[in-house]
């Protein structure tokens, strides 16, 4: 890639992420009945046309920044040693990106409202599904490449995965929930070790 494709796909990363960043923030300061695409472009100074180059509508940008998270996690996985069993893979990708990404869910106070608020609003909700199963179906293809086996012959990949993310999402769920005091990188160890048939590590506060 030269000099002028690189800064071509810069500019295009980097306006995808504003666009995403500034519908997080109106969904988040307004709800997502009162927020518009237009209200969206405004906010970046952006086309709707432009806009609509990127996303489907106002939740496909809402979840965008999701989606980038679960491709930092398929990453993670798919650097991780050939050694290791697909669950444990997958449970240190998760670490590897919570120790390792400075804008992980559990540092930033907002993911944890864009959570609670997915599962208030069945479009948004929707949304996150497409993109949580299109992250799923990359990692089932990681670990089946980590295994050396077919994905549509073998069902192991998609097993291993399916427990993982639904580890995973349980520990989120936890970690969303009103009350909750534990941290997420606590509540996914518990979550992985419940799966092992291992005793949860003893709790710890916020």
């Amino acid at each position: 890639m030269n000099s002028a494709e690189g800064r071509r796909v810069r500019k295009v990363k980097e306006s995808r992420e504003a666009m995403a960043e500034a519908a997080v923030d109106l969904v988040l300061e307004h709800g997502l009945d009162r927020i518009t695409v237009e209200a969206i472009s405004e906010r970046v100074d952006v086309s709707r046309r432009t806009f609509s180059r990127y996303f489907s509508g106002k939740e496909d940008a809402v979840v965008d920044p999701l989606r980038a998270d679960f491709a930092r996690i398929n990453a993670a996985l798919a650097a991780r040693p050939a050694r290791e069993n697909p669950l444990t893979a997958y449970h240190r990708a998760l670490h590897d990106w919570l120790d390792d990404e400075p804008a992980a869910w559990h540092r930033r106070p907002r993911s944890g409202e864009l959570l609670r608020l997915l599962h208030q609003e069945p479009s948004l909700l929707a949304a996150y599904g497409h993109v949580r199963d299109e992250a799923q179906n990359t990692s089932v293809r990681i670990v089946a490449r980590r295994l050396g086996v077919d994905p549509d012959q073998e069902l192991r990949p998609a097993l291993a995965v399916s427990l993982a993310v639904g580890a995973f999402g349980t520990a989120v769920r936890f970690w969303i929930a009103p009350g909750s005091t534990a941290p997420l990188p606590q509540l996914i160890d518990a979550a992985f070790a419940a799966l092992a048939g291992e005793p949860a590590p003893r709790p710890t506060r916020k």
